[in-house]
């Protein structure tokens, strides 16, 4: 028999982004931004459940709140780029192309009911009636008061801070000739992403939507509810003992659902006291029976016990009902999900019912704006605490707007996410530097992800001043044609320090590097500067610079300031009574400066005669493995480079970084520290990032510098594959400053990864509050773009000899690999 949609359709009309029902039902819908699934731990999850629990309570009898959560599977489809996408780009948008994930929307319905409007049973409701009249129309004082309570409830959830609602509208619930709007939706079944369509929906034997398979299961009995819950639950597969990741209790039935489904929440809310009244009055009749049945003893005992939680702690009373709604293109594929959501259930040790006899009722009831046609008997009578548990309290894990960042893995599916670390958190209040602390062990994929964060700022307009020891960046460098240098006996790297345009005075930048650069070539490991030293420097520096600009014609450089010193300022110290009785040794530091002079072992180190115009380029990569034990030569090689890098911070208008690799026995001097303590505080002031990279705690904890000038500059903390590191994980925790949370998802990193993915794991807090971890997934091309492995690299190498170019070379060997063999893991 069918029927026509128009007899017993239940939607009136949408007025003023009102919803109205032609029972005479008004119903305000949101859509809900909810947190990201493993961004928050147990004590988040409570303080989220207290603030559900304070709005509902504020909402007025008679009322019905209709959560929908949609989960629907869909592949990835890039946007089109807004600009001609660079060759690794190009990879990755066909490497993602076409990966299917769980889309996820959340949908919140509060609906007012006409005071006199009979309840829908599964016997009697508006899709079994043959015609629909309103009983009843809401007055424009009681739809003012409803909606002011609504109001109320939507600052309470947003007070929260972890909740955004925005109201739908008329455009969001009716379709357009390109869009199909929620009702639409709902009624095919179609994810956001899906075109307008037509589909016949049968209801009987089975319900069945167009092609499409459908199944209920519900928590249709109290009996089947759990005895116990609580507002979150350890996420067993990225858990420890000691580091448990938390997710809301219904995570089960959401995002960890792997396919199509609606996960409906409902409650109604009735007259406190005249609920109160009548389970008082059954509980009266049931002490009065409960001497001739055990059954009644302890039907007795559960009502008595309702009633003193209620009344002793002042908790609501509401009727709930719990289903989800699936589906599948062929009834085979439904019978393969179907195991999978009563297994869901168990986990949370209730008992799902699937529905077959009122499975269209409570499809019917789905729809938006018809929560009031869902049939009473099933629901359970329950108190608002417990059954706000069962809330869906969390989302999949967001991709930013932002132009500025990197692609990374959404942690369950691997759906490219664009994750932007430095400017939009700190529009948002997460972080006020770019700054950014990267620590990894060995083999843990640290220099792989730098990598691919090189790139994206590369890709995205950045200057770049890297420091390495190892070549981890020589194919990136090779690839984009930067400007790479290494030092060699043959060639070794020569600056000039003291150069600058005549007659322009000192910036302060500039003096902070030349007395860094002078203190660790007089003082070396020894010990640190006096006050009394440090003050002559200074001295003896703006002297020179004095002396230079009324000098023009001569060619600065160390040897002059040399000279300087020999001459000039030693007869002015002789000269001048107080500065002779400092303690201020300047035949000492003539002494020791004297191989970098004129006809010294490093004379060439100070005194290059040409400047190599390195501003507009925008990658500069200083490799420094062949000095990297050098005593002399690598604090010195390493300030040059700052150096370079202050240059870089007088552009106007673009992003500048500086990103130290390894470099930590040049850091690790009191004399160098001063100036990365400078360049730490001020960088952010001309639109730039300082990133300092290691693999070793005991690097962060030895170096007073670092915990002083990095540490408590760097509000951006990156964490990779930390399992070798778990006994000096309280140490590394006290040092970073990690709450228990980012503790937890630290430990939980490389955990549980998905069978047959090619994946590392990486942690990224900023600031104190926001934290998540994100897969680290790339394309053949990037990852044999990044690789650190020697054997790889070489086979790099040769396939860019044979093919002309690295570009093809990486292309060929891709290919060759990509039909051959699984790439291995980064």
């Amino acid at each position: 028999m069918r029927k026509d949609l128009n007899e017993c359709y239940p939607l009136l009309d949408v007025e003023e982004d009102v919803l109205l029902s032609k029972q005479g039902d008004v119903t305000l819908g949101f859509q809900v931004e909810l947190p990201e699934l493993f961004s928050m731990d147990a004590r988040d999850y409570e303080t989220l459940h207290q603030s559900w629990v304070k709005a509902i309570k504020g909402l007025p009898a008679g009322c019905l709140l209709h959560k929908q959560d949609w989960f629907v599977r869909e592949q990835v489809s890039l946007p089109a780029p807004t600009q001609t996408p660079s060759f690794l780009s190009r990879s990755s948008d066909r490497f993602f192309a076409g990966r299917p994930y769980l889309a996820q929307e959340c949908y919140l319905y509060i609906t007012c009911k006409p005071r006199q409007r009979r309840a829908a049973t599964s016997l009697w409701n508006t899709l079994l009636k043959p015609s629909l009249l309103p009983q009843q129309t809401l007055d424009a004082e009681a739809l003012s008061a409803f909606e002011q309570s609504v109001q109320q409830f939507r600052h309470e959830l947003e007070q929260s801070g972890w909740l955004r609602l925005r109201k739908l509208t008329r455009d969001d619930y009716w379709s357009t000739a390109h869009r199909p709007g929620l009702v639409e939706r709902y009624w095919h079944l179609a994810g956001a992403s899906d075109a307008p369509q037509i589909k016949e929906v049968t209801l009987k034997p089975k319900l069945r939507v167009g092609s499409q398979a459908t199944c209920v299961y519900t928590l249709a009995e109290a009996a089947s509810w759990p005895t116990l819950c609580g507002v979150s639950r350890p996420l067993e597969a990225y858990s420890s003992e000691k580091a448990p990741v938390a997710t809301g209790l219904s995570s089960v039935l959401g995002q960890l659902l792997p396919c199509n489904h609606i996960y409906n929440q409902y409650l109604v809310l009735e007259s406190d006291a005249q609920v109160l009244q009548g389970w008082e009055q059954q509980r009266l009749r049931l002490q009065a029976l409960s001497q001739h049945s055990r059954e009644n003893q302890r039907t007795y005992a559960s009502v008595q016990a309702f009633l003193d939680e209620a009344f002793a702690q002042g908790r609501r009373p509401v009727k709930a009902h719990i289903n989800v709604l699936c589906w599948a293109p062929t009834e085979a594929e439904l019978q393969a999900i179907k195991p999978q959501v009563v297994a869901a259930f168990q986990r949370l040790e209730a008992v799902a019912k699937e529905e077959t006899v009122i499975e269209a009722q409570l499809f019917w009831a789905g729809l938006p704006g018809n929560a009031a046609e869902l049939p009473r008997e099933e629901t359970v009578q329950t108190l608002l605490e417990p059954v706000a548990c069962w809330l869906m309290l969390e989302r999949s894990t967001r991709t930013s707007l932002s132009p500025v960042g990197l692609r990374l893995g959404e942690r369950l599916t691997g759906y490219p996410l664009h994750v932007d670390l430095s400017d939009e958190p700190r529009e948002q209040g997460h972080i006020d530097n770019r700054n950014k602390f990267i620590v990894g062990p060995s083999g843990s994929g640290k220099s792989f992800f730098t990598n691919h964060l090189v790139r994206s700022y590369y890709e995205q307009g950045a200057h770049i001043v890297l420091v390495d020891i190892g070549h981890s960046y020589a194919g990136l460098c090779e690839l984009v044609q930067g400007y790479y240098f290494t030092y060699t006996s043959q060639a070794p790297l020569a600056f000039n320090p003291f150069y600058g345009e005549p007659g322009q005075p000192w910036e302060p930048a500039k003096m902070e590097l030349l007395k860094g650069l002078l203190g660790a070539l007089w003082k070396k490991q020894h010990s640190e500067l006096t006050p009394s030293e440090y003050t002559g420097l200074s001295s003896a520096l703006r002297g020179y610079a004095r002396w230079q600009a009324a000098h023009p014609d001569v060619f600065p450089c160390f040897n002059r300031f040399y000279e300087y010193l020999f001459v000039e300022y030693a007869s002015q110290v002789k000269n001048d009574p107080v500065q002779q009785t400092q303690a201020f040794d300047l035949d000492n530091l003539l002494y020791v400066l004297r191989p970098f002079y004129q006809g010294g072992e490093f004379d060439y180190l100070l005194n290059a005669e040409t400047q190599l115009d390195l501003v507009e380029q925008r990658l500069i990569i200083f490799e420094l493995s062949q000095i990297q034990d050098h005593r002399i030569l690598l604090p010195v090689v390493t300030l040059m480079i700052m150096e370079v890098f202050m240059k870089k911070l007088e552009l106007q208008g673009v992003r500048k970084i500086l990103l130290i690799e390894e470099a930590w026995k040049a850091i690790a001097r009191e004399g160098m520290g001063e100036y990365i303590r400078y360049v730490f505080k001020t960088v952010r002031k001309s639109f730039g990032e300082a990133i300092v990279v290691t693999q070793e705690i005991d690097d962060i904890i030895s170096s007073p510098i670092v915990k002083q000038a990095i540490l408590a500059n760097a509000d951006c903390k990156i964490l990779l594959g930390q399992f070798k590191q778990a006994p000096k994980m309280e140490q590394l925790q006290q040092l970073l400053g990690l709450t228990e949370k980012q503790k937890a998802q630290v430990m939980s990193l490389n955990k549980a990864r998905a069978a047959g993915e090619s994946y590392k794991e990486v942690f990224i807090s900023l600031g104190s509050e926001w934290s998540n971890v994100y897969r680290v997934q790339v394309s053949p091309t990037e990852y044999l773009c990044y690789t650190t492995e020697e054997r790889e690299k070489m086979q790099v190498t040769a396939y860019a000899r044979r093919y002309g170019s690295f570009q093809q070379g990486l292309a060929m060997l891709a290919a060759e690999r990509r039909d051959s063999t699984t790439l291995e893991s980064p």
